[in-house]
């Protein structure tokens, strides 16, 4: 693509990257193809395509970001199922990522939206906030359907308080700062990303990870300082809270790596993963960390990664449960993970079943199903719907919007098939607990013939 860039727009090394981006494209359309939102609303402008074009035109004019340009751009799920079908390598995810930033600076949103996205920004990074938060959450979800008629607010409203769930787990053990010893023999030293969302709704995730990378023979610090990744704010274009979240990551894991040393940062949310594994590019550019951000985005993987590097633990049990493994689009378009996960399952004796259409989002995609809930649900429910057809028995998948988005579906649809984390099931099938909502549903350790699909 032909671009039209001033020396004086180029000196912005932000816009530089952008430009090199813009430069790649060849306007072929094949990412039409796999877009969510092109798929249901049938626009150019909510394809890749049609929004490299606004952007373009908006970074080339060096204009400030226009109501359209912002409709559209806010649209975007940043599944980046666009960047596994391009043909030429268009990083799509760099160039969106910088046209949120730029949106922020330089557009005035209705104080509905900012209301909104200046509340998620405040409480959904901080654990005790979100507490807090879901407690409150829960006196008023029955009110839900009452609020959905305020205009512009009222969708939005509803989709959040009906996201949190009815009653919030215990605290968890893994809260603060601890090394955690290998219980076999010691091969290795992890850092193990403990997240914020994650740990309020469903501690049992963390909880099930250190079980089965400690029998592993892996010893896992959880380090001072360590917090949110930054994901959930650099997506809704917060940069300056994104980087400063980053930042003192970033300081965490280097104590750790300068210290006693680490093999990996373990990531159990793809969507943290998928962001911290580009720590390198956000601070190319920065004297301070550009080396340390390096170094980390370098040690960072997927908890399924790191077990197929140290091998699954000896099977203590074959459930034989039939299981639908949904990809979460931070895991196959961010990270380009497709293979271990499943293969992790079959080795631990589940029957795995590819869910058809897997390269689309479920419209989770972090505030997404907040901020765009009609397009959202409209996702959610395609997505049960195909992952239904397989007949499972549960659903696996490796991030944790997924499980409250497409969890979420099946409860309004009446399903009862439980959706766990892939981890919790390898757990369970190498000598860990059964997962509590197994439990729950009457699951049985005795293992049964499997279900044929319909």
């Amino acid at each position: 693509m032909q671009t039209l860039f001033t020396p004086e727009g180029l000196q912005d090394p932000a816009m530089q990257a952008s430009e090199k981006i813009l430069r790649s494209c060849v306007h072929c359309g094949f990412c039409t193809a796999t877009c969510p939102t092109y798929l249901l609303l049938g626009d150019e402008l909510d394809s890749p395509r049609g929004r490299i074009y606004l952007i373009k035109d908006m970074f080339e004019n060096g204009r400030p970001a226009s109501k359209e340009v912002v409709r559209h751009v806010d649209r975007c799920l940043s599944c980046l199922s666009c960047m596994s079908t391009c043909p030429s390598g268009v990083n799509y995810m760099h160039l969106v990522d910088h046209a949120r930033a730029h949106i922020e600076k330089t557009y005035r949103r209705d104080w509905t939206d900012r209301l909104m996205r200046d509340t998620l920004a405040a409480i959904l990074p901080y654990p005790n906030r979100l507490r807090w938060a879901l407690a409150l959450a829960g006196f008023a979800r029955p009110f839900a359907g009452l609020l959905r008629p305020i205009p512009k607010l009222g969708a939005r409203l509803a989709a959040m308080l009906e996201l949190a769930p009815w009653r919030l787990p215990p605290r968890t053990t893994l809260d603060h700062p601890q090394t955690i010893p290998a219980i076999a023999t010691r091969r290795g030293r992890v850092a193990l990303l403990s997240g914020c969302a994650q740990p309020v709704l469903n501690p049992d995730i963390n909880e099930a990870t250190v079980r089965l990378l400690t029998r592993m023979g892996l010893e896992i610090v959880l380090p001072e300082g360590e917090g949110c990744c930054g994901a959930l704010v650099h997506h809704i274009g917060k940069e300056d809270q994104a980087h400063a979240a980053a930042r003192r990551n970033i300081d965490a894991w280097c104590a750790e790596i300068d210290g006693k040393g680490l093999d990996a940062i373990v990531i159990t949310a793809s969507g943290c993963g998928t962001s911290i594994k580009d720590y390198g590019f956000m601070f190319r550019n920065d004297p301070a960390y550009a080396d340390k951000a390096a170094k980390v985005s370098a040690l960072a993987k997927d908890v399924t990664e790191v077990v197929s590097r140290f091998g699954l633990p000896d099977v203590a049990r074959k459930p034989e449960l039939v299981v639908a493994y949904h990809s979460a689009c931070s895991m196959q378009h961010g990270q380009q993970i497709k293979d271990e996960p499943k293969k992790l399952l079959k080795a631990a004796g589940f029957e795995v079943r590819d869910v058809p259409e897997g390269h689309i989002c479920c419209g989770s995609a972090g505030t997404y199903n907040i901020l765009q809930p009609e397009i959202a649900g409209q996702l959610r429910t395609r997505k049960v719907g195909n992952i239904m057809k397989m007949a499972p028995e549960v659903i696996a998948t490796g991030n944790l919007g997924c499980m409250t988005q497409i969890g979420k579906g099946l409860r309004e649809a009446m399903h009862t098939v439980p959706i766990l984390h892939s981890v919790e099931l390898l757990d369970w099938a190498t000598g860990g607990p059964m997962p509590p909502v197994l439990v729950e549903r009457g699951f049985s350790e005795t293992p049964k013939p499997s279900i044929a699909a319909e």
